[in-house]
């Protein structure tokens, strides 16, 4: 079942970036408002971020956490996003 983003637009970077912690990113550089985050198994994912309390479009969800970070929906439910 593909994932509903619109049920994510009140995600805040604050909550994305602890899951990504939790489910075993790290942060792996900065640069300007990017922070760059990697996983030991390859997965690699960037999120411009200028305040921890922004929201996201549904089409940078999209690309941040189907595409870069490669979760399903039991990922977010596990994460406690959905």
């Amino acid at each position: 079942m593909p994932i509903d983003y619109s049920r994510l637009r009140s995600l805040t970077a604050r909550k994305l970036i602890r899951a990504l912690k939790k489910d075993g990113f790290y942060e792996s550089r900065r640069k300007g408002a990017n922070r760059f985050f990697a996983h030991p198994d390859g997965r690699t994912t960037t999120i411009h971020l200028h305040k921890m309390s922004q929201t996201f479009a549904p089409g940078t969800l999209r690309a941040i956490i189907g595409q870069q970070a490669q979760w399903t929906e039991a990922d977010l439910e596990r994460l406690g996003l959905l």
